[in-house]
């Protein structure tokens, strides 16, 4: 019997049971090690990561298989659950967003149908509740890997992923008063506020800072038009919210997609890649991604938009893109892209060259892994700034709630370069430093301070099970420059990450671990680990630079479900 052992059960775990599920074609036995006391909710799902104020980012329709539809189960789960979200199933179809914790239920029940069906399948299934991974070891001799509980009990297994999602390290919290290394958990967010609050950030996760605290600070009020307006407690007189946003842009609002899973099984297979390399000096060239996974699309989607970018390479159309949005006042031009988005929906009629980025970001983290040095930097230096902004997703409800927030005059837009500190203050909070648009420094106190940015990409050092780094079963990942010169010109700007094996030789460090194209880790000589995979988002993201949620877990999971059993079914064959 196969032993697989999923270190960690938020929806990255979901995924791979169910593929395990789907591919084992033999006896199995999972082991799943969960930190808390259910599975499937991971940290966005939970109370860990969510309120009843937050919604999510995609409807119903965009959600990969699962066991059952999220409109079946909607229609059937117990009417007390629903009544706790004021849900009406008979108001919901497929096309609507959720409140993130019902999801988080729907998620749950799912993880629950799939061990009725692994049972029916002859998969034998443990759960290890309430249960901390302290550290995993690998065996070569054996090719045995053993997961070891912060309890000191040891598993052994034939193979093992290591699925621990969502970290949101600590900095100042503990120490700073009012300083918040991140909004979650939300519920310390509810507290009345009569000053202005300092927000790092303006992605989704600086959208539930601001739906968490305009909620404990005042009332929304619903227009006939549909529409918000916002009036702040008379406790909060002096509460408001100054949004610190790179060259003050906002991130782009749902519309309605025509792919609603991005494209999936278009990504460029391990043999596609390979004959790209083949042909481009052993690299994947982004320039060749831009071309045939976003300007050949385009044309065939929206010929006219295709005509007046046709002719500009990866930085032209990105700096014409940027420079419209810069051009126009932050809230200006999201009022503008509500209504593009509201018409989108109405008319199910997509926005097709921001469909087309949100592909291309999907279509690029796969073969991410196999690009120069060179091009990764132009990546998240150009493009994926431009990615980040338009392909956010915010949901209308909260496209209507910044709006009314920013009407009431309580949320500003404070430009800031990418260079702008933020310094903790001992008495709390913080003094926010940055360069203003007419290029004179700036420093303002905040009373409150929080870092929205998003999920950090931890680097090589920050890896949680030392075991693997002591006996150089991973390894740091790292991409190959193309030319001796590119590397000596970063080294001489100060990029510290740049790692000389040979003269002839240099490679940039990245954030996480090096893997290969089915999740296995690699170490420094490039030799893979087979039987220890890896889909923590954190520590992976240098090689998988956008990873876009469920999307991402379905896609990863399905290749580690691959290599695992293939793998398996060679090693039957040889035998």
């Amino acid at each position: 019997m196969k032993r697989i052992g999923i270190v960690g059960g938020g929806p990255a775990a979901l995924f791979l049971y169910k593929r395990i599920i789907e591919n084992s074609g033999a006896p199995v036995y999972v082991a799943i090690f969960e930190k808390k006391d259910r599975l499937g909710t991971g940290m966005p799902y939970s109370r860990e990561g969510a309120g009843k104020e937050h919604v999510t980012n995609v409807s119903g329709n965009e959600i990969p298989q699962l066991v059952t539809s999220i409109t079946d189960w909607i229609n059937n789960c117990p009417p007390q659950l629903l009544h706790e979200f004021d849900m009406e199933p008979a108001m919901f179809n497929e096309f609507k967003v959720l409140p993130r914790l019902l999801f988080g239920e729907y998620l749950a029940a799912q993880f629950k149908l799939l061990q009725q069906a692994a049972k029916q399948a002859g998969i034998k299934t443990t759960m290890y509740y309430n249960t901390v991974v302290a550290d995993i070891v690998y065996d070569a001799g054996s090719s045995e890997t053993t997961v070891v509980t912060a309890t000191g009990s040891k598993y052994e297994f034939d193979d093992v992923v290591i699925c621990t999602g969502h970290c949101w390290p600590k900095h100042y919290e503990h120490s700073i008063r009012r300083w918040y290394d991140s909004p979650y958990p939300p519920a310390k967010l509810q507290q009345p506020v009569n000053f202005a609050v300092a927000i790092k950030g303006a992605s989704l996760t600086a959208i539930d800072a601001i739906r968490t605290l305009a909620r404990q600070n005042g009332t929304f009020s619903k227009q006939e038009n549909g529409m918000y307006t916002y009036s702040v407690n008379k406790v909060s007189e002096g509460f408001s919210l100054a949004l610190h946003s790179i060259k003050g842009l906002l991130p782009g609002i749902r519309f309605h997609l025509d792919d609603t899973h991005l494209s999936q099984g278009t990504a460029l297979t391990p043999g596609q890649i390979n004959s790209i390399k083949d042909t481009h000096n052993g690299f994947v060239p982004l320039d060749y991604i831009f071309e045939q996974h976003f300007k050949q699309p385009l044309r065939e989607k929206n010929a006219a938009f295709f005509e007046r970018i046709a002719g500009l390479n990866l930085e032209e159309f990105v700096e014409a893109m940027m420079a419209m949005r810069e051009a126009l006042d932050p809230f200006t031009l999201f009022k503008a892209e509500y209504r593009e988005a509201e018409k989108s929906i109405r008319n199910q009629q997509s926005v097709y060259w921001k469909e087309m980025l949100a592909v291309l970001s999907y279509e690029m983290n796969y073969p991410a892994k196999h690009f120069s040095a060179e091009d990764m930097l132009r990546l998240k230096k150009v493009l994926l700034p431009l990615i980040a902004i338009v392909i956010a997703f915010v949901p209308q409800s909260s496209a209507r709630e910044l709006i009314a927030l920013h009407e009431a005059g309580v949320l500003r837009v404070v430009p800031v370069e990418a260079d702008s500190e933020v310094v903790p203050v001992p008495e709390g909070g913080c003094l926010y430093r940055y360069t203003d648009e007419a290029g004179e420094p700036r420093q303002t106190y905040y009373k409150m301070f929080i870092n929205a940015v998003g999920q950090p990409a931890f680097m090589f050092s920050d890896f949680p099970f030392p075991s693997l780094a002591t006996a150089a079963i991973i390894s740091p990942a790292q991409l190959k420059f193309q030319s001796v010169e590119s590397a000596r010109a970063q080294i001489e700007q100060g990029n510290l990450n740049i790692v000389r094996l040979t003269p002839h030789d240099h490679y940039l460090q990245v954030p996480g671990i090096n893997i290969n194209d089915h999740f296995q880790v690699v170490n420094k000589f490039g030799e893979v680990t087979a039987s220890l995979y890896i889909m923590a988002v954190p520590y992976i993201a240098g090689l998988n630079p956008d990873y876009s949620g469920l999307d991402f877990c379905e896609t990863a999971s399905e290749r580690i479900a691959q290599a695992m059993f293939i793998k398996d079914s060679s090693e039957h064959a040889a035998a």
